[in-house]
């Protein structure tokens, strides 16, 4: 998408014409020459990077590029100037501007898309509010983010569901060797699926779509856990057919701290009970399952301009870039005697997050090696059948970095 037809598109939202004309101005990367090659190192440039180390944990969170920063302070302002003449005026309608945007995104309807805080809050409220009777089952993996595990755990005690746990295959032949691990654990008692888009631990991309098929022919629910896929490789929520989708929008979409995504679809949304009660209990909105009471407007609001920025540079083109950066050391040292790379190979089922281990050190010892000694920061793994540290590069990121990667784990192996 050209900048003239995004500008379009956001002033059909009618963001153009909020409190926040702000907003749209200088939405366009104006330093960036797009027809030369070095527009990685132009990039580059648009981000204050701190000196002290070299940062390869944008998976927690991806800070914010200076041209996103400075919007999002300029909102902080606006919001303390207006005070509640804002909140009590247009935040609600600027949120669902914000939304729209979102779910244009991510190719959503906008009325199945909502803001949350982060991943674990949109995927908890859909645990939470699920209609489980007492001896209903739901399915995920270990290789699940932990807080998730837990929070089907606690709704075992709260409503005496049964939890079965699977073990997704590191470094699976084909896709069906995947389906089969996740077909194998449903019964007739199976109610509700989660599986994550993309494993937070290893980087790998699961055949979520071919899942989604297979738990639908079972009459299965199935939840994605996509906290690392927006704003990092391109897809369609409908493509993908699943019911719940969760996301967070500050680690590879650059949105600030706090920022999040859920989805349901249409026909689900009912199904659901909020976990706080809204104004309305008789609102048949997706807006009847996320009300949490006042909150910080400016994140919201940057929503629309980090959308922007990820337009601007395009999202394919940011996708390809992660992968090729993963792919650039990752290979350079898969078959070296005392390193395990425990991402997949095959391009298709990964992209920018890798996991490397160095196997004569436990993972915290090697992330602190590589800090201390290196001047790297990534972050330590171990659990779920996986050791070794994860390695995030984003968009800033250069080759010269990933060398510098790429020989101390060298070193480090000797």
């Amino acid at each position: 998408m050209n900048k003239r037809t995004f500008l379009k598109n956001i002033t059909a939202l009618g963001i153009g014409g909020s409190l926040f004309p702000s907003t749209v101005q200088a939405i366009s990367l104006k330093n960036v020459d797009w027809n030369r090659e070095d527009i990685w190192d132009q990039l580059r440039a648009g981000y204050k990077l701190k000196p002290d180390y070299l940062n390869f944990e944008n998976g927690y969170y991806c800070f914010l590029p200076e041209e996103l920063l400075e919007k999002y302070i300029s909102h902080i302002r606006e919001v303390n100037y207006q005070g509640s003449h804002y909140m009590r005026g247009v935040q609600v309608e600027n949120k669902a501007k914000s939304a729209a945007a979102l779910a244009k995104l991510v190719g959503a309807d906008s009325e199945e898309v909502v803001l949350t805080r982060n991943t674990t809050e949109s995927l908890d409220l859909i645990i939470s509010g699920f209609p489980w009777q007492a001896g209903d089952e739901a399915v995920y993996a270990n290789q699940d983010y932990g807080s998730m595990q837990t929070m089907f755990e606690l709704a075992s005690k709260r409503w005496g569901i049964k939890t079965i746990k699977v073990d997704i295959p590191m470094h699976p032949i084909s896709d069906e060797e995947v389906v089969e691990v996740y077909r194998n654990a449903i019964t007739p008692k199976t109610k509700l699926m989660m599986v994550p888009h993309i494993v937070n631990i290893t980087g790998q991309i699961l055949p979520v779509r071919k899942i989604a098929d297979m738990a639908h022919a079972h009459g299965v629910d199935i939840m994605l856990d996509g906290a690392h896929a927006v704003g990092h490789f391109t897809f369609s929520m409908h493509d993908l057919d699943c019911d719940y989708y969760g996301s967070s929008l500050h680690k590879w979409l650059s949105v600030p701290l706090g920022a999040g995504m859920l989805y349901v679809k249409k026909d689900k949304i009912q199904k659901i009970q909020p976990l706080l009660a809204p104004f309305n209990l008789s609102l048949e909105t997706i807006g009847y399952l996320n009300h949490i009471g006042t909150h910080p407007a400016a994140t919201d609001l940057t929503v629309i301009d980090a959308i922007a920025f990820q337009e601007q540079i395009g999202s394919k083109r940011k996708e390809d870039r992660l992968r090729f950066l993963q792919k650039y050391w990752s290979n350079q040292v898969r078959g070296i005697s005392g390193i395990q790379v425990n991402t997949p190979e095959d391009p298709e089922r990964c992209c920018g997050i890798g996991n490397v281990w160095v196997e004569k050190y436990t993972p915290s010892e090697m992330s602190k090696i590589l800090l201390e000694k290196y001047k790297i920061f990534t972050a330590a793994i171990d659990g779920a059948g996986v050791r070794g540290v994860r390695v995030c590069p984003n968009i800033y990121t250069s080759t010269a970095d990933c060398d510098n990667l790429v020989a101390a784990l060298k070193d480090m192996a000797k």
